[in-house]
């Protein structure tokens, strides 16, 4: 059997691309190819610093021109993580594809606990703050308090720079007021790729994987953020979403809607899932509500009733609940209302103690819209129970 050399640095060149080619998510594969190496190969003669060899070089932060590629300002903005000035909690670790490894942090575990102390009216604001963060979702309630109790205020003035291109991850930020630019240095002039509007939080992909910042972060007026140091947010959101990947890793991979994912995706859904339970006969979702979030069943059965009219005693017309279907562990629900963009076209009640995974509404559309076909397929079957139990055709879609 021959046996192949491989290269020294390409394993490390090739990730380093796969990890781009997975944040960005490009519609042309090869020009972004073109475009990724020509700026690693730039950014490997300007630096004088830089160690001439393919590993080395292969970690440097790459810039690109997101304009270049598909993008959507609410699914990407993580994409583009930026840094204030480096403390005592920064280190100095510029490896594309390298994930921070809470394992590997022992010391993480004797970290004394921070604690901003904070007014009343401080905590609310906070908490306002906080409430749509997708990170803290997964965190129970003393961890969540632990998170605000670390988070410190930060006041900004137009043009301040949060975080800068290139630098170190030392915090994570959470928005509580202003308008904050997105600036990429693209050919040496920095070019504004998205904006940040009084809502939602930027710094995490390179305290999670040990990146440099992708981005600067400027403000464009007057604003406040409330931060959290990058010690306490490995010890809190980095090492949760390690051992929920451990208990929910091996579930997500056996759920049939996602069998069509990719193992990278399947574990960012992992990174992202709530977990929830419900008593039996407790209502999970109300028809006509909005729809915010999606469920699969991780274990017990969910019956879900549609509201139809039926006749009394008296001969008049009255409205009663009947059940259309059921569903139990690796299947899911909610999804419906999600694809069509309508309210909830059924309630859905636990039969016996149910324990759900639940993803939201953000992280639904940016990590299953691959799946939406399949969930479409879906509807017709719907549409045929309820022609079945009720004799008339009913069309979900619209």
């Amino acid at each position: 059997m021959m046996s192949i050399e491989i290269p020294v640095g390409l394993k490390d060149m090739l990730q380093g691309y796969t990890v781009e080619v997975l944040r960005r998510r490009p519609t042309d594969l090869v020009e972004f190819a073109i475009q990724y190496f020509t700026r690693l190969q730039e950014s490997r003669k300007h630096d004088k610093h830089a160690i001439d060899s393919p590993v080395n070089s292969a970690r440097k932060g790459v810039a690109f021109d997101s304009n270049s590629f598909e993008s959507d300002e609410d699914e990407d903005s993580d994409d583009y993580m930026p840094p204030p000035t480096p403390n005592k909690y920064s280190r100095r670790v510029s490896v594309c594809a390298e994930a921070y490894n809470p394992d590997d942090d022992e010391d993480d575990d004797f970290e004394p606990r921070v604690v901003h102390p904070k007014s009343d009216e401080q905590r609310r604001r906070l908490q306002d703050a906080c409430r749509d963060i997708l990170l803290f979702k997964t965190l129970d309630q003393e961890q969540f308090s632990e998170v605000l109790d670390g988070m410190f205020e930060v006041l900004v003035k137009p043009q301040e720079h949060i975080i800068d291109q290139g630098d170190d991850g030392d915090n994570f930020y959470v928005i509580e007021r202003g308008v904050y630019d997105i600036v990429v240095l693209i050919d040496g002039v920095g070019k504004c790729v998205g904006k940040y509007d009084n809502k939602g939080s930027f710094g995490e992909l390179a305290l999670m994987y040990n990146t440099p910042r992708a981005a600067t972060i400027m403000a464009n007026q007057e604003g406040a953020l409330w931060g959290l140091d990058r010690a306490t947010f490995h010890r809190l959101i980095v090492k949760n979403n390690a051992k929920k990947r451990k208990m929910y890793e091996a579930f997500i991979e056996c759920v049939p809607l996602l069998k069509s994912l990719e193992l990278s995706e399947r574990m960012k859904i992992v990174d992202v899932v709530g977990m929830r339970v419900f008593r039996d006969g407790e209502c999970i979702l109300t028809q006509g509500d909005k729809a915010d979030c999606f469920y699969i069943v991780e274990s017990g059965e969910v019956k879900i009733m549609i509201i139809s009219k039926v006749g009394t005693k008296a001969g008049q017309q009255g409205n009663a609940e009947v059940e259309i279907a059921r569903c139990s562990r690796g299947q899911y629900f909610g999804e419906l209302a999600l694809v069509t963009n309508k309210p909830r076209a059924a309630s859905v009640y636990a039969v016996g103690v149910t324990k759900c995974l639940v993803i939201d509404i953000q992280a639904f559309e940016r990590l299953l819209g691959s799946c939406k076909e399949i969930m479409k397929r879906n509807i017709s079957q719907y549409e045929n129970q309820l022609v079945a139990l009720f004799g008339s055709s009913v069309d979900l879609k619209h």
